[in-house]
């Protein structure tokens, strides 16, 4: 099975600015990229902004190649949205649109690609540990995004092989040939993972 980015650029180890910031700045710029996503109302300044987050990216030395891979799967879709948009509300509410979806994605690549996955994981512990008053598990909330970040690649690496088996054999416009082998694959992964954390006790309600 290949490998596959998606939408978040993998760990790229470094000695970086960036890589040395703490985990909980990392996770504040995030979220405040995502609020801006919502506050900002000008399309040049939300080009502005995603400026400046590509420039931290590439100032981290994880490469202008790992950033667009890790917008490449978004864009037949912002093509759409943009488009729709535009027909609806005009050309600088699609783009402004456009370019705020953009910076969230590059916000989180370049904290995944800054950031181990084990550091990424402890952090997101101790940040949902004060809601284990209401009942919250800390640790099975940081394993699921973890399964996740895991599983997200390989269905798109299923989806690739079973895409490229059937152009092979001539059934690349079969909806039947591409979707089944894809869902059966899947069903088989989560199986299988499910069998395996069960086996060490994990994701098991506590007594």
């Amino acid at each position: 099975m290949r490998g596959h980015g998606f939408l978040l650029a993998n760990y790229v180890p470094g000695t970086s600015l960036i890589h040395r910031m703490p985990l909980w700045l990392k996770f504040l710029l995030v979220l405040a990229c995502g609020m801006a996503s919502f506050l900002i109302v000008d399309w040049r300044l939300a080009a502005a902004a995603l400026l400046v987050v590509c420039v931290l990216f590439l100032l981290s030395g994880a490469g202008a190649v790992r950033l667009f891979r890790a917008v490449r799967p978004l864009l037949p879709i912002l093509l759409v949205i943009g488009a729709f948009q535009w027909w609806q509300l005009g050309g600088p509410v699609a783009a402004r649109i456009v370019l705020n979806i953009l910076l969230c994605v590059v916000a989180a690549s370049l904290l995944t690609a800054t950031t181990p996955l084990h550091r990424l994981l402890d952090g997101v512990v101790s940040l949902a540990r004060p809601f284990r008053r209401f009942g919250a598990d800390p640790e099975r909330f940081a394993l699921t995004i973890a399964i996740m970040l895991r599983s997200i690649p390989f269905i798109a690496g299923a989806f690739a092989d079973v895409r490229d088996s059937a152009r092979a054999r001539g059934l690349e416009r079969n909806p039947r040939a591409l979707v089944l082998p894809v869902f059966i694959t899947t069903v088989a992964y989560a199986r299988h993972t499910g069998e395996a954390l069960a086996a060490r006790g994990l994701g098991e309600p506590e007594d």
